[in-house]
C-alpha cells in the first residue's frame, strides 16, 4: 500500500476515534443541567407591605350653604389658614334682617302687654287681699254683736219676768226691750256687710282670674316671640359660612355673585369651601386584599410623595377599613349589586409623623408598611423557592403505574422547597418553611442551616429540573451583549 493511502486511512481512524469520544461525552452529559447557586445566610428581614394612593388630612369639613341666595362676600382665598369660628363667606342677608327687625318689635309688644297685664295681676290681687280682709273684720263684728245680743236678750228675758212680778217700773222693761230690739238690728246689718262684701270679693276674684288669663296670654306671645325671634335669628346666621376648625382652606370653588342653595332629600348643598385640618396629614392608600392580613395598627412606614422627590417621611398606621373596595370602581364591593370576583382593596390610613410645610391634600404617594421584622434570620433568595408534587419525588422504581385514587391525590399534594446542592453535584430537592418575606430574601424556619448550597437560578431550570438531577454550576456573571 501506498505511504498517501496509509496517511489517508490513520487520519479517518483518527477522527472517527475523536468521533466516538466526543459522543461518548455527549451521551454522559446530556442530563447535566447548568444552574447557578447561593448559599444559605443569616441576615436582617423585614417584610414590607406597599401600596399607593393619596395625601389626606385626617380631619377636614367641607362647608355648603345652609340658605339659599347670592354670595355677597368671601373673606378668604384657598390656601388661608382660618381659626375656629372665623367668618369665611357672607350670603345677602336683607331679608332676614328685616324679619329679624320685625320680630324683636313683635317681641317687646308682648313684653309690654305682659308688664301692664302684671301690674294689674298685682292690682286685683292686692284688691282680693283687701277684700279678704275686709271680710274677717266683718265677721268679727258679727260675732261680736251677736254675743252682745246674746247678753242684751238675757237682760231682756230677765226684765220681762222682773216686769211681770212686778218687781220693775214699765220704763225699765221697755229700755231693756229697745235696747234688745237694736241690737237685733245692728247684728242684721253686720250680717249684711258681710254678704255684700263677699259679693265684693266674689266679683275682685273673677276680675283678678281675668287679669291672670290677660297675663298668661301675654306670656304666651312673649313665648310664640322669642321662638320666632330664635327662628328668623338662626336663618340669619346661616347666611354667614363660619369656620368650624382651625385649618387650611384646600378648595373654594364658588365666586362673589353666584348663588348657592341649600341641600334637599336628593341634591346635595352647595359647597362654599373645604377646611382641612393639616395638623395631621395622612397617607390614605389602597392594600391588595392578598397583603392586608399583616397589615396591623401602629406598625411604621415610610411615605414618598410624587410631588416631593428624594424625600422619605415616616408614619404608622392608624387605620384599617374593613369593607373591601373593588378596584374597578372605587366603590364598597358590599355596595355592588351584582357578584364579583375581580380584585379588591383595602383602605389603609398611615399618619405622617412631621408632615412638611409643602405638602398639600390630594398629592400622589407611596406608603410602604413594614409588617414584620426578623434579626439574623436565616434566609434564601425568594426565586430558589420552588414547589413539586410528591409524585414528583419519588424514584422512577417507586411510582406506581395504576395507582388507587386515594394515592394519586395524595401523589398531587405540593410540596415547597429547595434544590440543595449534594454529593458528586447532584440536587436534591429538600422541603422547607418559610416565614417572613423581604424584598429579595425569605426566611426559613425549618429544612435548612447556614452554609448549605442551594440553586438560585435560572428561574426555567429550578422550575423544570428534577429531583436528583446532575448539575454543573456556572456562577460567572451574564454577559451583555452590546450592540453598535
Amino acid at each position: 500500500m501506498k505511504t498517501k493511502w496509509k496517511i489517508v486511512i490513520g487520519v479517518v481512524v483518527l477522527l472517527l476515534i475523536a468521533a466516538g469520544v466526543l459522543a461518548s461525552v455527549k451521551y454522559s452529559q446530556k442530563d447535566i443541567v447548568t444552574v447557578q447557586t447561593g448559599k444559605v445566610l443569616k441576615e436582617d428581614l423585614a417584610s414590607v407591605v406597599t401600596a399607593s394612593g393619596e395625601v389626606k388630612p385626617r380631619n377636614y369639613i367641607t362647608i355648603g350653604a345652609e340658605y339659599s341666595g347670592q354670595l355677597t362676600d368671601i373673606l378668604v382665598k384657598e390656601g388661608d389658614r382660618v381659626r375656629k369660628g372665623q367668618k369665611l363667606a357672607q350670603i345677602d342677608e336683607a331679608q332676614s334682617k328685616a324679619d329679624v327687625t320685625a320680630q324683636e318689635a313683635a317681641l317687646s309688644s308682648a313684653q309690654a302687654d305682659a308688664l301692664a297685664s302684671e301690674a294689674s295681676v298685682t292690682a286685683g290681687e292686692a284688691s282680693v287681699k283687701a277684700g279678704e280682709d275686709n271680710i274677717a273684720a266683718l265677721e268679727s263684728t258679727v260675732n261680736r254683736t251677736k254675743s252682745d245680743l246674746e247678753r242684751y236678750d238675757k237682760d231682756f228675758k230677765r226684765g220681762e219676768q222682773l216686769f211681770k212680778d212686778g218687781l220693775i217700773p214699765r220704763s225699765d222693761f221697755e229700755q231693756r226691750q229697745a235696747l234688745y230690739e237694736s241690737q237685733k238690728s245692728s247684728v242684721a246689718e253686720a250680717q249684711s256687710r258681710v254678704v255684700q262684701a263677699k259679693t265684693q270679693l266674689a266679683q275682685l276674684r273673677a276680675q283678678a282670674a281675668q287679669l291672670r288669663a290677660q297675663l298668661a296670654g301675654s306670656q304666651k306671645k312673649i313665648a310664640q316671640s322669642q321662638a320666632g325671634l330664635t327662628r328668623v335669628a338662626d336663618i340669619l346666621r346661616k347666611h354667614n359660612a363660619v369656620a368650624p376648625i382651625d385649618g387650611l382652606v384646600t378648595y373654594l370653588p364658588v365666586r362673589v355673585g353666584e348663588t348657592v342653595q341649600p341641600g334637599v332629600q336628593n341634591s346635595a348643598a352647595s359647597t362654599i369651601m373645604t377646611i382641612a385640618d393639616m395638623s395631621i396629614v395622612t397617607a390614605e392608600v389602597k392594600v391588595d386584599e392578598t397583603d392586608i392580613v399583616n397589615v396591623k395598627l401602629d406598625q411604621p412606614a415610610e411615605i414618598t410623595v410624587d410631588a416631593i422627590p428624594g424625600k422619605v417621611f415616616k408614619g404608622h398606621v392608624i387605620e384599617i377599613g374593613n369593607t373591601a373596595i373593588l378596584r374597578s370602581t372605587g366603590l364598597a364591593a358590599s355596595t355592588s349589586t351584582t357578584s364579583s370576583q375581580e380584585a379588591k382593596d383595602f383602605k389603609v390610613v398611615v399618619a405622617m409623623d412631621n408632615p412638611p410645610d409643602e405638602i398639600r391634600p390630594g398629592l400622589s404617594c407611596t406608603a410602604k408598611v413594614t409588617t414584620a421584622t426578623r434579626k439574623d434570620a436565616t434566609a434564601i433568595p425568594i426565586q430558589a423557592l420552588t414547589t413539586r408534587t410528591k409524585g414528583d419525588l419519588l424514584p422512577e422504581k417507586d411510582k406506581p403505574v395504576n395507582p388507587d385514587p386515594v394515592t394519586a391525590k395524595a401523589n398531587k399534594e405540593e410540596v415547597q422547597g429547595v434544590f440543595v446542592i449534594g454529593a458528586n453535584n447532584k440536587a436534591e430537592f429538600r422541603k422547607v418553611e418559610t416565614g417572613i418575606t423581604g424584598s429579595t430574601e425569605i426566611e426559613v424556619l425549618s429544612g435548612l442551616k447556614v452554609g448549605d448550597e442551594i440553586v438560585t437560578g435560572s428561574y426555567q431550570v429550578i422550575r423544570s429540573m428534577k429531583n436528583g438531577a446532575t448539575v454543573k454550576i456556572d456562577n460567572k456573571p451574564p454577559v451583555v451583549k452590546t450592540t453598535t
